[in-house]
């Protein structure tokens, strides 16, 4: 039932599984749904959705899959609430009671067929018919207070109209968002520290409840090492050129980063267009703030996780040949690549994430050297969906 819903979720990116997917069969077999299109909306996103990030895809699966199909009401179940119970939306404007309240089943039944028999073309208006507007008891659209709604758009919204809405799509992580998605994740990236090693300066609250127990209700505190992220990180991001179209999502990731208490070292250094003899401990590149990429190096070993941020965008001169940088009056005497390469060596655990859409790279001319860059780091999209990719790449 509903394999295609399945396939069109898979096609949209929604991470469902099989486990889930016969989870929600069986949730269907027990009339969770409650017979409605609605119903089985979010019945599935319940079952399917494990995380806010996808409800958009999940919405947009929805709309295509749906489209066209609109849910209608339980006619029956309707009609007998109103005539036992009829509510006063249902009275005209005299106060006068629905019409439909004094009649039977078989009697509405027979006004149905009746005015469906005789009537042979679409009627918009009129006190009569079966249409749009008019002050007629039966359609929709209309003035009649009294009337009962057949077809038109609940006022309660389909299903497909509420997925149609996607008010989701701020919550995914495929696209540029806020600092706080960067943060949750930046959050992923943690490694902790045994116990074995660090002050006990941690109060351990379990281990305090026992131990007052224990001791006849006179409280006795208990103290452990914590446990601390032992990554540490060094953000190394291109500045100014062509990366100043791209300063306000960079600097989403730099508060991010900045914001980031539990990581146990993070560094930020930079460079322009690619890495050569210097780096810079500021993002004005200037010959006051450059560092020797050497003494870089020296000063941080392999147990750092590099993470370079950059367009990877440049004349191929600038990563292919000695003397290609543009920085203030810095001359490379070796290519920026063999710089590119030093570093992945030295740093085991690096990735790349460019703020250009990967749907770009190398289609360009302007993007030609990105896939040489490719050649030497595993990059990833500057979105917070390729973070958490770049993330996992180099916990591994």
């Amino acid at each position: 039932m509903f394999i295609n819903f399945y396939h069109q979720l898979k096609s949209e990116g929604v991470p469902v599984s099989l486990n889930e997917w016969m989870t929600l069969m069986e949730a269907l077999t027990k009339g969770l749904s409650f017979s409605s299109l609605t119903g089985f909306y979010y019945l599935a996103r319940v079952v399917l959705v494990k995380s806010e990030a996808h409800f958009d895809r999940y919405d947009l699966a929805f709309a295509k899959y749906f489209k066209g199909l609109e849910t209608t009401e339980d006619i029956l179940e309707k009609a007998l609430e109103w005539l036992n119970n009829p509510l006063p939306s249902m009275l005209t404007s005299s106060k006068q009671k629905s019409p439909f309240s004094q009649w039977d089943l078989e009697e509405l039944r027979r006004l149905l067929t009746d005015r469906l028999k005789n009537q042979d073309s679409e009627h918009q208006g009129g006190p009569r018919w079966i249409g749009t507007d008019g002050t007629s008891p039966l359609g929709h659209s209309g003035d009649n207070p009294a009337g009962m709604r057949i077809g038109g758009e609940s006022v309660n919204l389909s299903a497909v109209k509420v997925a149609a809405d996607r008010i989701y799509r701020g919550f995914r992580n495929d696209s540029i968002t806020g600092v706080r998605q960067y943060e949750m994740a930046l959050r992923k990236l943690r490694q902790f520290s045994t116990r074995l090693e660090g002050p006990k300066d941690e109060l351990d609250l379990n281990g305090t409840i026992d131990a007052t127990c224990r001791n006849a209700g006179m409280l006795k505190l208990i103290w452990e090492r914590p446990r601390r992220n032992k990554f540490k990180i060094i953000l190394l991001m291109d500045s100014a050129g062509s990366m100043d179209r791209y300063m306000q999502i960079c600097s989403r990731l730099f508060t991010a980063a900045n914001r980031t208490t539990h990581f146990k070292e993070i560094k930020f250094y930079y460079f322009h267009n690619c890495v050569y003899e210097n780096t810079y401990n500021s993002h004005i590149i200037s010959e006051k703030n450059a560092v020797k990429t050497e003494e870089f190096l020296k000063k941080f070993n392999s147990e750092y996780r590099l993470i370079i941020v950059g367009d990877a965008s440049m004349a191929p001169s600038e990563l292919l040949m000695a003397g290609g940088a543009i920085a203030w009056n810095e001359y490379n005497k070796e290519p920026g690549q063999v710089w590119l390469k030093r570093l992945a060596r030295h740093f085991p655990y690096s990735v790349w994430l460019n703020p250009v859409p990967a749907a770009l790279w190398g289609k360009e001319p302007r993007y030609d050297t990105i896939p040489l860059v490719q050649e030497i780091y595993p990059m990833f999209e500057l979105t917070p969906e390729g973070l958490e990719q770049a993330i996992k790449k180099i916990k591994r």
